[in-house]
């Protein structure tokens, strides 16, 4: 708890590389507290009002695919309302740790991306659009990063929320179970960490 909050305050005084909408930026300095590796990424979290098929999305800035990995910058994108099959929610709503969750694991996604080339990261966009076994690989990969990142309670508990608490159809909770790394499979991952820090 001791780190969390050093990393935390270190973050509220130095944000310049992140623009962060005031609804959000509690949840967002706690997330980016979990990733010291990003304190000088440029990260721009915006509200949309729609994102089609998704809650968030983390992507590169457009010409920023074309620059060197150190100078790209990047956007988490959040829907206004999230939509979850038939239940609607807005941001504002969403507890405080199940949006940390959900802005950690976009912020995998981030670690994730900035060790890509320009044209690795052209093909990831290309794979994702068409693949559903990379979109697996993908989702599981920003998991993981969160989950090393020491985000396990926040990632679980915007996994119950998802599966258990926002009322959703089966079609859509297998859905999520299929693409994202389950909770057992996440306390696999802390135990590997562990061991490995030990």
């Amino acid at each position: 708890m001791f780190l969390i909050a050093l990393f935390f305050s270190l973050f509220m005084q130095n944000t310049e590389s992140h623009i962060i909408p005031d609804e959000i930026k509690k949840e967002a300095l706690i997330a980016l507290s979990h990733y010291p590796e990003l304190a000088n990424t440029p990260i721009e979290f915006k509200f949309k009002k729609h994102i089609e098929k998704s809650t968030m999305q983390a992507q590169p800035a457009f010409w920023s695919v074309f620059k060197s990995k150190e100078n790209r910058k990047y956007k988490i994108l959040i829907s206004e309302k999230i939509k979850i099959a038939d239940s609607v929610y807005l941001t504002k709503d969403i507890p405080s740790n199940i949006m940390i969750g959900w802005l950690g694991h976009e912020l995998g996604h981030i670690m994730d991306f900035k060790n890509r080339s320009g044209l690795n990261l052209i093909g990831f966009g290309m794979k994702y659009v068409f693949s559903k076994k990379y979109i697996r690989k993908a989702e599981r990969r920003a998991d993981s990063f969160a989950v090393i990142h020491g985000m396990e309670d926040y990632i679980l508990a915007t996994k119950e929320f998802i599966l258990k608490k926002a009322g959703l159809t089966e079609k859509y909770v297998n859905r999520i179970k299929r693409l994202y790394l389950s909770p057992e499979e996440i306390m696999l991952l802390v135990e590997e960490r562990d061991t490995a820090l030990d």
